[in-house]
């Protein structure tokens, strides 16, 4: 089955570090872009950072399984064996985490692999993995 893909547009401060984050860094190919904008593959869909200084840092959090999780957030869900090949390229790039790589929800319905890291604007990012697919949705 095919499966939509999703759009996101975001703020950033400055173009040529979002190239260097999410071309360089996290490997999203770019697509079409201006002077004031940018788009890239992420992971099969379509995210564009808009140049807007002004609209970048949004820090609210929200409790989640004992953390304090960016209420504004996006990212992706990849196998286990890729999420841990990225906490490995996060982590020998320096990658500052808001919320360390860990299990959460442990021994329940919806066990994932999560870590939470921003963008050079402040945008949080998730990504996470689930060792059984049929628990994204689980309740």
């Amino acid at each position: 089955m095919t499966r939509p893909r999703f759009h996101l547009a975001f703020p950033v401060r400055d173009l040529a570090e979002a190239r260097a984050f999410y071309g360089g860094l996290l490997g999203c190919p770019e697509g079409r872009s201006a002077a004031d904008w940018v788009d890239f593959d992420f992971y099969g869909h379509q995210i564009v950072a808009h140049l807007a200084p002004e609209e970048v840092g949004h820090p609210s959090t929200s409790a989640v399984d004992g953390e304090q999780v960016p209420v504004r957030h996006f990212g992706v869900i990849l196998t286990l064996p890729e999420w841990q090949a990225m906490v490995q390229k996060l982590e020998a790039a320096k990658v500052r985490f808001v919320i360390e790589p860990q299990i959460r929800f442990q021994g329940e319905p919806g066990e994932q692999a999560t870590m939470f890291f921003l963008d050079p604007s402040g945008n949080a990012l998730e990504f996470k993995a689930f060792a059984d697919d049929s628990m994204v949705f689980a309740r």
